[in-house]
């Protein structure tokens, strides 16, 4: 009977709640209809009123919109930051990274990434300390003493200590290694008296002796067991290179190893972490080994590559891409036109003077579409012992003409000149590039004005080679490495002319025994005032003679698919001298506010 009850008055709570909830919905209806639609009539009046201000509204919040991202460019902008991988393309073969054996530009590339030397060079062509902190000279000038940099490490983790800069140094003195660096270092005898010191001893002073330490180390834990004899195709070379640098050795492969010709070998490296420089800042650095320069190019073309070494010139699609970056770095070299004043024609001092006069090395530099230096004398513009009294003579046909008048040459048919049957008639020698090709083809214009016939003969890289090693010329078109230093005995000491030499390049074969003594003081005096004066009369004998015709220093052609950060046009020493710096190098980049 209760629960019957119960039920009864849950029901009347039911129905009671729904006639509520019916009239809150019916007086909701009402009032909607009262309030909201029963006004839309009187909003008819003003709906062109409601609908401009509307528009406007609109507008205002459009163009703010608008205005922001317009305006975000100026106090927005691109900063580099760590990161990316930098692939960059390179021509010829690598065979191998060991800093005793490195020598082609692919070779050399991987090296001075992987190894570090004592000291390296900074953007200016000042050296500064790589492995080493600093440097100490006896007061004999014969005793060189380096201090290393404290916590040195291999990227395998082990300590670099002086005995690896010791055993360095001896295997390039070994005869059984074969480095082809081994000419620098006879006599010179190297010690570790402790973990953070080395002590070179000469047996005579040498004021350029600080920039032969430049040259990467090699960790004795790993090659001390190999005999020297096999140094040069040890595993470590090629598969496990481990050295101090700013990369690290990861892997490598080769795409394509079907056909030589066309194959890329691939060498990937990882920052190394340890470098004593500061950490790289690129998550990876692969450098691509291209066989064919027409390869190498359509790469870059393509987008493939980060930045590439190896091209002559700029290719007609680059040009127009307004993406890619042109680095002209400028090279401490010369190019110049080295006579044999041994034999022939050349021979003859007053036709060597003549040829030099007659040559308009002006038009040659602004037909070679970069800037540069002229090279007027053995030493470049702004080095120690550089003396503008001493360039050689300047472009004067007129001058030239009456050099050969007076030496008995007379002109004859189709205006060749000769002398006691003898016609002034020799080869030029060069490599087939397309900048040499432009600037022999503007010499022998030149010296055919001036009455000599000139036979031009470019060359492959492999037959030109054998040329210089030969020395099988008449003249030869050449770059030679001039450096910071201005010790430039093995150009032009006659004893670097003779077949015995490690090196044979004095190039004209020049012998002058005053050039001799004065290449040899000016090499052997640490104070730079006293070496100056010493050089004189190099300088002297050197524009009297006229063992070579002086043209420009030439450049490195560098080009990147945009922006590297830290990556600085400068004049550098050699080719790998683009990487001073390449523990900074960013690529990428990311928008903040200023």
């Amino acid at each position: 009977m209760r629960t019957r009850l119960i039920r009864l008055r849950f029901r009347r709570r039911i129905r009671k709640g729904q006639r509520q909830v019916e009239g809150f919905g019916a007086q909701a209806e009402e009032h909607i209809e009262r309030h909201l639609f029963g006004r839309f009539g009187r909003l008819r009046p003003v709906r062109r009123f409601l609908i401009t201000w509307v528009s406007l509204l609109t507008l205002l919040i459009g163009g703010v919109i608008v205005q922001g991202l317009s305006l975000s460019g100026y106090y927005q902008t691109l900063r580099p930051v760590p990161g990316g991988i930098y692939d960059e393309g390179v021509l010829g073969r690598f065979t191998n990274a060991n800093p005793l054996y490195a020598t082609s530009d692919a070779n050399a590339t991987v090296s001075h990434l992987i190894f570090a030397g004592l000291f390296a060079y900074d953007g200016e062509g000042k050296l500064v300390g790589d492995l080493a902190r600093s440097y100490s000279v006896d007061t004999r000038g014969t005793t060189y003493t380096v201090y290393l940099k404290p916590h040195l490490k291999w990227q395998d983790g082990r300590p670099l200590t002086s005995a690896d800069v010791a055993f360095t140094y001896s295997l390039i003195q070994n005869p059984d290694a074969q480095s082809p660096l081994r000419s620098s270092w006879q006599g010179v005898t190297v010690t570790a008296p402790n973990p953070r010191t080395v002590v070179f001893k000469l047996p005579d002073q040498l004021a350029s002796f600080p920039y032969d330490l430049t040259n990467g180390i090699v960790p004795k834990h790993l090659l001390a067991r190999i005999q020297p004899a096999g140094m040069r195709s040890a595993n470590f070379n090629t598969v496990d290179p481990v050295g101090a640098g700013p990369f690290s050795w990861q892997a490598v492969q080769v795409v394509g190893a079907s056909d030589p010709a066309t194959s890329v070998e691939q060498i990937a490296l990882t920052p190394f972490a340890g470098y004593q420089g500061g950490d790289p800042k690129l998550q990876k650095f692969v450098v691509e080994v291209f066989a064919s320069r027409t390869q190498l190019a359509q790469a870059f073309e393509d987008g493939q590559l980060t930045a590439v070494e190896g091209l002559r010139s700029v290719p007609a699609k680059v040009s127009k891409n307004k993406s890619v970056i042109q680095h002209s770095l400028l090279l401490r070299a010369a190019n110049m036109v080295f006579f044999k004043t041994s034999s022939g024609v050349l021979a003859d001092t007053q036709v060597r003077q003549a040829l030099v006069q007659a040559a308009n090395v002006p038009r040659i530099i602004s037909h070679l579409g970069y800037l540069t230096r002229a090279v007027k004398e053995p030493l470049l513009i702004g080095q120690l012992g550089y003396d503008p009294s001493y360039a050689q003579a300047g472009f004067n046909l007129a001058t030239a003409k009456k050099l050969l008048d007076a030496d008995g040459w007379t002109a004859g048919k189709y205006g060749i000149r000769s002398k006691n049957g003898q016609q002034l008639s020799f080869t030029l020698s060069a490599s087939d590039t397309p900048e040499y090709h432009m600037v022999t083809s503007e010499l022998q214009q030149d010296w055919r004005a001036l009455g000599a016939k000139v036979n031009i003969q470019l060359q492959d890289a492999t037959d030109f080679q054998n040329t210089l090693s030969y020395h099988n010329y008449d003249a030869v078109l050449y770059g030679i490495s001039i450096g910071v230093d201005p010790d430039v005995f093995v150009y032009w000491d006659s004893s670097q002319a003779d077949i015995r030499s490690a090196n044979r390049l004095n190039l004209s074969e020049w012998s002058n025994p005053t050039a001799d003594n004065s290449l040899e003081a000016g090499r052997t005096r640490l104070d730079p005032l006293l070496r100056v004066v010493k050089y004189k009369p190099f300088l002297k004998a050197w524009q009297q003679d006229a063992p070579a015709l002086g043209l420009y220093q030439p450049r490195l052609l560098y080009l990147t698919n945009g922006p590297v950060a830290g990556l600085n046009s400068h004049a550098i020493n050699t080719v790998t001298g683009r990487f001073d710096n390449v523990q900074n190098w960013e690529i990428r980049e990311v928008k903040v506010t200023n």
